[in-house]
Formats: C-alpha cells, sequence, structure tokens
C-alpha cells in the first residue's frame, strides 16, 4: 500500500510503498479514503516535533471503511480517534500518552490497523472528506471551547487566530452554545469569511490597538487562543473579571513577560488545554451531529500531490482543513 513516512531524505516525508498491515481479534483493517493534515504533520516534516521516529506513517486524522475485524463493524464507515491511551482521569492525559501518526503508524496511508474501540461511525451529513477534518481539530477545539471554556448562550468569546484548523471548530462549537461570538486574525479577508458562519466581529490583531477596540465591547467570558506570546497581555487586558483564557498552542512562542498585577486582580483564570479524553471524543460528534456542524475545507488534494498539499499549509491565505483523498 501507499503510505507518507517521515524520512532522513533532504524532503523529509515521502510517499512510499510499505506493507498492508494485519489484523486479527478485535483489531479492524480500515481502507481509508480521506485524511485531513494538521500542524504537527508539517512541525514533524520540519523536524520540529519531539520524539520522531523515520519510517512511521503520518497523520491523526482519517476517514475510512472497515474491510476486515469484528463482525459488528465490518462495511461501516468510521472515523478514527486519535488518542492513544489517554487513560482514566479525564482532566489529564496519562504519562504514556501520544497521539497517532507519531509515534504509532498514522492515517496518511491506504490502510490502517486500528483497534475497534478507537472507532466511531462516521457522521452521517458529511462526506468522507469533511468528516476526516473532524478527529483531532474538533476534538481540541469540544475540549477548549465547550469543556474548559464553558461557552454557552449569554457568554462572549473570542476565537483567535480565525482561519486555522482548530479555531474553524471552536467558532461552530461557541455559535452552537448559544454564545456571542467574536475572532481574531491578521487578515480582514478571514474575518469577512467567519461572519457569514454567524461570527459577530472580529479584530485584525496586526492593528497595534486592537484589543482597545476589543474592550469597547465590556470584555470576553472566555478567550480561546493557540498564538500565546506577548498577545497573552492584550487577552488579559480584555476578559472579563473572573474571565477564562483558554490555550491551545502557542505558535508565536513565549511571552516576554506576563502582568501578573492585571491577571490576579482580574481573577482570570488562564488554563491550559489540547486534545480530549475519550467520552470527550464521543461527545463533540454528538454535538456534530445534533446541530450538524460542517468543517470548512480549504482544499482536498489527491493522495499523489501530497507534496502541494502540506506546502498549502503555509500559505498566508489557508482557511480551514487541508484533505487528502484516497
Amino acid at each position: 500500500m501507499k503510505a507518507i513516512t517521515i524520512t532522513q531524505e533532504s524532503e523529509p516525508i515521502q510517499l512510499v510503498d510499505i506493507d498492508k498491515p494485519s489484523v486479527s481479534g478485535d483489531t479492524c483493517l480500515v481502507k481509508l479514503t480521506a485524511s485531513a493534515l494538521n500542524r504537527r504533520d508539517q512541525w514533524i516534516r520540519e523536524g520540529m516535533y519531539p520524539g520522531i521516529q523515520f519510517g512511521t506513517v503520518l497523520g491523526s486524522d482519517g476517514c475510512g471503511l472497515v474491510e476486515k475485524g469484528p463482525a459488528d463493524w465490518m462495511d461501516k464507515e468510521v472515523i478514527i480517534n486519535p488518542n492513544v491511551d489517554w487513560g482514566n482521569d479525564p482532566e489529564v492525559h496519562s504519562s504514556t500518552y501520544s497521539v497517532l501518526g507519531m509515534p504509532t503508524n498514522g492515517t496518511l496511508a491506504e490502510y490502517i490497523a486500528i483497534p475497534a474501540h478507537r472507532l466511531q461511525e462516521k457522521p452521517a451529513h458529511l462526506s468522507d472528506e469533511e468528516a476526516a477534518a473532524l478527529p483531532l481539530a474538533a476534538l481540541t477545539a469540544f475540549r477548549a471551547t465547550i469543556k474548559k471554556g464553558r461557552s454557552k448562550a449569554g457568554k462572549r468569546v473570542l476565537v483567535t487566530g480565525a482561519g486555522g484548523g482548530v479555531s474553524q471548530f471552536a467558532i461552530a462549537f461557541a455559535l452552537a452554545s448559544g454564545a456571542d461570538v467574536y475572532v481574531t486574525s491578521g487578515s480582514d479577508s478571514k474575518i469577512e469569511k467567519v461572519k457569514e458562519m454567524g461570527v459577530i466581529g472580529g479584530f485584525n490583531y496586526k492593528n497595534e490597538s486592537w484589543e482597545k477596540e476589543a474592550s469597547k465591547l465590556g470584555g470576553f467570558d472566555t478567550i480561546v487562543d493557540s498564538a500565546g506570546g506577548n498577545q497573552l497581555n492584550n487577552y488579559l487586558k480584555i476578559v472579563k473579571p473572573a474571565g477564562r483564557i483558554i490555550m491551545y498552542g502557542s505558535t508565536t512562542g513565549h511571552p516576554e513577560k506576563v502582568d501578573v498585577f492585571r491577571l490576579f486582580w482580574s481573577q482570570a483564570q488562564i488554563m491550559g488545554s489540547t486534545m480530549g479524553s475519550d467520552d470527550e471524543f464521543v461527545e463533540m460528534l454528538e454535538w456534530i451531529n445534533k446541530y450538524q456542524i460542517k468543517p470548512t475545507l480549504d482544499q482536498v488534494y489527491e493522495l499523489d500531490d501530497y507534496l502541494k498539499a502540506f506546502d498549502r499549509f503555509n500559505a498566508p491565505d489557508h482557511f480551514g482543513k487541508i484533505v487528502l483523498r484516497f
């Protein structure tokens, strides 16, 4: 079968031929029909991810058809929960936790062997390409926005970095919860696009005084952020007293300093979040089905065009999920 693996070649990701996995017992052989890319895949390509093991099949998101396995899963259309050994504590993952696609072989392949307990039925209202976009990004967004951010009707929520894979789901879940949703972005056109989803307004963070404009609203109950960096102090200026700042990434690095006085005086909470438990994966899918949420797809590529798909990640106008179709 064809698979995309990480190598030590000058171009680290390569489409190679490897043996199709065999299965037995409660393990299923899933013929993948689509797989979505995530930022971690690009970081692995750039050698910026911890514990890289060469020869590993990349990819955390996948949708496909069960070809072999337990009778109750045969011929079902499924998506894959990318958690590996979350553990028993719903608040935090175990010390041995990892995510499918490094170091465990992932979904950027024509087939994957996966335990049956990692499978969930594909939402019927989604295409294979749309369903493949869900697992990692939607789970991360659901935990950050709904479980930790407590987004609900009557609350004002700010989602930063509109246009990214996780942020689009954070917007969708916040809107489904009934909250008033705003965004930040470095692109005015992306702000206009998310307004079509139901977002009330947005702020271009390239404007040095964007937080002053945002503060005129009276503050945010929840801020869902992946950027980190020096913007953290701006968030502390615009979060409501006792509000929550949920951080699931740090794409701009560490803040040079933190306004600790503003933090404790406002009674604000800064909370870390990453991925989500297996129970939250199921709950996330219930929301996807109940509210008929559909992901925004930036582009869909054929497997042979995998390098174009990866390169698209770095395009400034990238908006939504990038999917490979098998």
